[in-house]
């Protein structure tokens, strides 16, 4: 069931969260309704980070949808409105509930303004919203020691990238304002959050209200909450930033100095997964001079028997990684420039290059399965490869494919090739243009490229569910007037690359 809000702090009375909640409904408070009354180019500057367009957009809103009007400029442009406006647009909560929940907050004018981020989120099928503290850039100083992350790229990407399959059980490790969980609801039946952080919890809980959700949410670290469980699936959007172990902002520091954090989820999260289950870390890892980050990282899978899929979606040097964390909490720019230069003074001791920032996707052997662990790591940083849910699943399974299918089978298999690009480069010549190098690439899949030579080009072309492999080959021999065994040897371990990249695959 989900945690009852604290009987102080935000949202702690269940039964303002409820009107709340019926106040939202009322007005319409759904990413489409926000967007349609912004109208496109004032939606997209705000989609920018430019404001003012927005705040137009709502002066002008017709008298039908007022109430909107005030809802988007309280809570999502973080603008002032007198009190009279707002108890309009709060009918059922009223604003003296909403300032006495820390909604709300009355500024030195008698105005009202929003005291925490309330904002709708869409999941492609459903209209939901979701509670968090308001980010630094609508707050005076710095965020607080407890600050809950509302919605932002890390969570965007993490739950962009799960695997959707219906299970039974979830757990969201390290839930702040609950954005995981959310998602999880529609194709879970039971879902468990944690976090080391009560005022997340807190949100959390409103979060799960707001919608219609129940979620078991519990305190503590790592899987303290949850020793001796298992689940079908595991979500976490750890506080992974990388420093020396201090702990100013509960929603980025670990407390545990370096990766130590991210390596000790990686190293137990097996144990709380059932056979078969899947988990999705979002993680930061060091790179230190002269280093490998595959090494590192393949280090904390290293005797955890687990199959995994780890992707370094960006790579960042010292300055611009410290830099991206101290403006994230809006710290005034001597107090940020002080604990900066303190942070980049450690970077250097421990002699780090950079930090990797990625998803870590794992799979539990399924009951019985005799497979040695398959870990991948590679660097995938193209904007239009992005990690999906579908693509991870459809990574494993094409990996336990390849596993269980010898290259006998594979020769008798009749392998069709995806919708994909051939990518030619040429350089001219005394003769014209002469190609110097070919490539396969399956449009948006996350490196799903492989180089190609005369033969393998037509090979995949070739590849149209007809006929086997072994047939193909042979043709292709005999055209090239080349041995045939000597092609298969040559041929197969390319054709085994590209059905691990979704390039070619088993026609049925």
């Amino acid at each position: 069931m989900t945690r009852p809000p604290e009987q102080s702090g935000p949202l702690h009375d269940v039964a303002v969260v409820d009107s709340l909640g019926a106040d939202l409904r009322a007005a319409g408070f759904t990413t489409d309704a926000v967007s349609d009354l912004l109208g496109a180019d004032a939606d997209a500057a705000f989609a920018r980070g430019v404001w003012w367009p927005a705040l137009r957009a709502t002066d002008r809103a017709p008298r039908d949808r007022e109430a909107l009007a005030v809802l988007v400029r309280l809570l999502l442009l973080g603008a002032d409105e007198p009190r009279a406006r707002v108890d309009t647009a709060f009918p059922t909560s009223g604003a003296d509930a909403l300032v006495a929940n820390g909604v709300l907050a009355t500024t030195a004018r008698g105005t009202l303004r929003a005291a925490l981020d309330i904002r709708p989120h869409g999941d492609g099928q459903r209209d939901l919203v979701v509670v968090s503290d308001l980010d630094s850039a609508l707050r005076d100083g710095a965020v607080r020691r407890d600050h809950v992350l509302g919605i932002g790229g890390a969570s965007v990407s993490l739950a962009r990238a799960v695997v959707r399959n219906p299970v039974e059980r979830a757990l969201d490790l390290g839930t702040g304002c609950g954005i995981q969980a959310l998602h999880l609801d529609a194709h879970c039946a039971d879902i468990v959050a944690t976090d080391t952080n009560e005022r997340a919890l807190t949100l959390a809980a409103a979060t799960a209200r707001l919608n219609g959700m129940s979620w078991d949410l519990r305190c503590g670290s790592l899987f303290e909450p949850v020793d001796g469980e298992r689940f079908d699936l595991i979500v976490s959007n750890p506080p992974f930033v990388v420093g020396a172990g201090a702990r100013d902002y509960i929603y980025r520091d670990s407390g545990v100095v370096g990766d130590g954090l991210c390596a000790t989820l990686i190293r137990q999260v097996g144990a709380h997964l059932e056979p078969g289950g899947t988990a999705h870390v979002m993680a930061n890892w060091i790179v230190r001079e002269g280093g490998d980050w595959r090494e590192r990282v393949s280090g904390w899978l290293a005797d955890t028997g687990l199959h995994a899929w780890v992707v370094q979606r960006e790579f960042a040097d010292p300055v611009s990684y410290v830099s991206l964390w101290t403006s994230d909490a809006g710290e005034p720019p001597e107090q940020a420039a002080r604990r900066g230069g303190e942070w980049l003074d450690w970077f250097a001791e421990e002699g780090i290059a950079g930090i990797g920032m990625g998803m870590i996707a794992v799979r539990a052997p399924r009951a019985g399965e005799q497979r040695p662990p398959d870990c991948v790591l590679e660097e995938i940083t193209a904007a239009d490869e992005v990690v999906t849910g579908v693509e991870v699943d459809a990574f494993f399974a094409r990996r336990e494919y390849l596993h269980r299918t010898t290259d006998e089978d594979l020769l008798g298999a009749r392998l069709s090739t995806a919708p994909v690009f051939l990518d030619e480069q040429s350089l001219p010549g005394p003769d014209g243009w002469q190609v110097v190098g070919a490539a396969v690439r399956r449009p948006g899949g996350p490196g799903a490229v492989i180089g190609v030579d005369e033969v393998s080009r037509a090979l995949f072309a070739g590849c149209r569910g007809e006929v086997p492999l072994g047939t193909l080959i042979e043709l292709l021999a005999a055209h090239h007037g080349v041995d045939a065994d000597a092609l298969a040897t040559a041929a197969l371990p390319v054709v085994r690359e590209a059905i691990g990249r979704g390039i070619v695959y088993q026609a049925r």
